[in-house]
């Protein structure tokens, strides 16, 4: 067995964060819930989680999400290791989606933090937020609760959501990549490229790849087993291979990034909107004809 060591986060960063979160307060809430019934109520009974899930730890809790400890402790550490301000981070996802989407699905939506902003954002949109940790479900349900919107929550796997094809306008997913294997990655955005209509848009608001290259201790501040791994790769690259067209990739406050895309229209839509292009152009040269 390979000996664990201490991260970053453990070592320097956990007391001094520490000091700024109420455990009391956490400890009432873990308590306050009855985690095994609530799981299961929001729990896919015939799921399989896969081995690259269950069998790693993540920010230095045995069994990763798939316990309460994680999912109450999530928020109140999430919100010191997104600097400067974590809503303005996820809001720079919110800041790019383009047009007003009507169903929108949130990957590996956790405790919900993104999912509330899409939803506060496009109020008359469904939206969808998809986790493999029942337990983050359960959090996310009650913070939508107090915010009081409706969103739907659903457990399962990004890579595999079993959700209808072409059926969704905005896909999006934060902070997903760095926990999942490249391979897994790559899936998810095949599975995102399947689930948009044409014309939708995908937007991945993550780590940023180029600053986690070039200042390598960033990847040793939490235990993520995947970390360098996606920092060596591009989401540039995974997006267009995935079949994704108009990628592109903008910093966030130097330590994240958002890359969208576009699904390219069927080829018969394309050339429609091109044919009505054409219409409204030669109508404009020709001018408006006066009254008789």
């Amino acid at each position: 067995m390979v000996n664990r060591k201490d991260t970053l986060w453990e070592q320097f960063l956990q007391p001094i964060v520490g000091v700024f979160i109420d455990g009391e307060q956490l400890r009432q809430l873990y308590e306050s819930i009855d985690w095994e019934q609530e799981s299961d109520r929001v729990s896919t009974p015939d799921l399989v989680y896969p081995d690259y899930y269950k069998s790693q730890n993540f920010h230095g809790i045995e069994g990763g999400y798939l316990n309460g400890s994680a999912a109450t402790s999530y928020d109140p550490i999430t919100q010191y290791a997104l600097p400067p301000n974590e809503t303005w981070v996820r809001q720079e996802l919110i800041n790019r989606i383009q047009g007003t989407p009507r169903r929108i699905l949130d990957l590996g939506c956790g405790t919900g933090s993104t999912t509330l902003l899409l939803k506060q954002a496009f109020p008359e949109a469904e939206v969808i937020g998809l986790d493999l940790s029942p337990y983050m479900l359960v959090m996310a349900e009650r913070k939508a609760k107090a915010a009081g919107v409706e969103i739907q929550w659903r457990h399962g796997k990004a890579e595999e959501t079993g959700l209808p094809e072409a059926s969704f306008d905005l896909v999006t997913a934060s902070l997903l990549f760095h926990e999942t294997p490249p391979a897994v990655a790559k899936s998810i955005l095949r599975e995102s490229f399947r689930l948009l209509k044409g014309g939708g848009q995908v937007l991945i608001l993550d780590g940023n790849q180029r600053t986690l290259r070039q200042v390598n201790w960033l990847t040793e501040v939490f235990e993520e087993p995947y970390i360098k791994a996606y920092a060596t790769d591009s989401v540039d690259a995974w997006m267009g291979s995935a079949g994704f067209e108009a990628v592109q990739t903008q910093d966030v406050w130097l330590l994240n990034q958002v890359t969208q895309g576009m699904k390219p229209l069927p080829v018969d839509e394309q050339v429609y909107q091109r044919t009505q292009r054409r219409t409204i152009d030669d109508f404009g040269s020709e001018g408006i004809p006066a009254p008789a």
